[in-house]
């Protein structure tokens, strides 16, 4: 900054630099035929996507930006940078991004790097039949978002859309007897392996993991259990005989393979979906994403037996630094020293697949699962598979949703965190649901079971 060039009170010198930058340089060389494209275009969300942008200068620093908007016109945006080789071309497979939202060679980070503009947002898909996420990229300019300070327009754009339905997937809303919820079938004859979906503390009915699973050739039944329809608007008490009878639908149907059926689970849905493995003999594998080995709040009932919920310590919830509620050392003095309240995980006939995310703020998920393992194998138990994630936090989603690492529950004042840290639980969740569907094979397609 010269002499010659006066800074007025009140602004800063870098803002003048880029100002004096801006004014006497010329504009950043990038071509007007700079051409951003996506393969494929359209695709399901746990498709990853090949992101290239050709026609810039050699060595040129370029922008690129991903934003969508949720049902609720909520926005999600992120953006990374990098820069061209030497004959003008950058590749996402292949380059690493140099700043931004994340850094690195990441193929898919515009995906999962997305944030919410407002604070505490989670981004969850309702309706998975009748429209697609649709992405917005942008190959822009790089730029300081300074005063006065014009934006170029986009070198060049395009838009994505992402799907939770894969073509010929049918959807039957369930409202059989008790059972409420949502059956999503492949498309063709059959039969095909039958599964039965299950989420936690946020009550309703979240169907996008259900549909995204039919879409890879399971018939999946999304099951609520609270606060949806004429469900109880609280979890009072948890009624195996309700699971019970969502099992025996699912294996009534005639595009279901029997003679058992798998569970994916989460949280209080995993908590759930290991009473049921153990109560029940249909269930034959048991896909167990952070959840607890024992009751942690509700009573479970079955056929008039009472399954408490264990001692919990409110001293040690915890209210971190930005004000979100940790949950995850609540039974450090009971459930987590004493093996006493742990679910008899010995009984169950199928397996099991434990996936951790060591990270989670919310539930003690490598202590429980370790512990439940450790049962197994005193009880001389081969049926298990452990997978456990650093890094990874307690929402440990379908690949390439963006972590949340905390958000508000309806049921609670404070919001919650769900802890995680962004590249590493991208990689858990890639990794793990590939691990998930291997596993819901092995133990539910015959043929398949016995050549592994």
């Amino acid at each position: 900054l010269s002499r010659a060039h006066h800074v007025p009170e009140g602004c800063c010198k870098t803002t003048v630099l880029v100002k004096i930058f801006l004014k006497n340089c010329p504009r950043f060389p990038l071509q007007k035929m700079a051409k951003l494209t996506a393969v494929p275009l359209s695709a399901l969300v746990d498709e990853p996507v090949h992101i290239q942008v050709t026609g810039l200068a050699p060595f040129q620093v370029v922008c690129l930006q991903a934003s969508l908007k949720d049902e609720k016109g909520n926005l999600f945006s992120s953006q990374a940078f990098y820069r061209a080789s030497e004959v003008g071309e950058v590749d996402l497979e292949h380059d690493p991004s140099l700043g931004g939202d994340y850094m690195g060679v990441h193929p898919m980070g515009l995906f999962w790097s997305l944030k919410p503009e407002k604070l505490l947002g989670r981004l969850i898909k309702r309706d998975v039949m009748n429209s697609p996420y649709q992405i917005h990229i942008k190959a822009c300019h790089p730029y300081f978002p300074l005063q006065d300070i014009v934006v170029s327009p986009p070198l060049d754009s395009l838009t994505l859309e992402r799907w939770y339905v894969a073509p010929g997937v049918k959807r039957i809303q369930v409202k059989e007897s008790r059972i409420r919820g949502a059956l999503f079938l492949p498309p063709g004859e059959g039969p095909f392996p039958g599964v039965i979906d299950l989420f936690g503390g946020a009550g309703g009915l979240m169907e996008f993991r259900a549909s995204l699973l039919a879409s890879r050739g399971f018939a999946t039944l999304a099951l609520a259990y609270w606060n949806y329809d004429d469900l109880p608007s609280r979890l009072e008490k948890v009624d195996l005989e309700y699971f019970e009878e969502g099992v025996e639908f699912l294996l009534r149907h005639p595009k279901v393979l029997g003679p058992g059926v798998g569970i994916l689970s989460v949280c209080i849905g995993a908590e759930i979906g290991l009473s049921m493995a153990i109560n029940l003999k249909q269930i034959r594998a048991t896909v167990l994403i952070n959840g607890p080995n024992f009751v942690s709040q509700s009573p479970h009932v079955y056929h008039g037996q009472v399954y408490p919920p264990v001692p919990s310590n409110e001293e040690f919830v915890v209210t971190n630094a930005l004000g979100l509620v940790e949950f995850y050392r609540t039974f450090q003095e009971t459930a987590d020293k004493d093996s006493k309240y742990c679910f008899p995980i010995e009984k169950a006939h199928g397996h099991f697949l434990f996936v951790v995310g060591e990270d989670d703020k919310n539930l003690n998920s490598k202590v429980h699962a370790n512990q439940a393992i450790a049962q197994l194998m005193k009880n001389g138990k081969k049926n298990w598979t452990l997978l456990s994630y650093p890094g990874a936090g307690h929402l440990i989603e379908p690949p390439y949703t963006p972590l949340c690492q905390a958000s508000r529950m309806p049921i609670l004042i404070p919001s919650l965190s769900w802890g995680g840290e962004v590249i590493p639980h991208a990689a858990a969740q890639e990794h793990s649901w590939k691990e998930i569907q291997k596993f819901l094979k092995q133990h539910l397609l015959p043929d398949l079971s016995s050549q592994l």
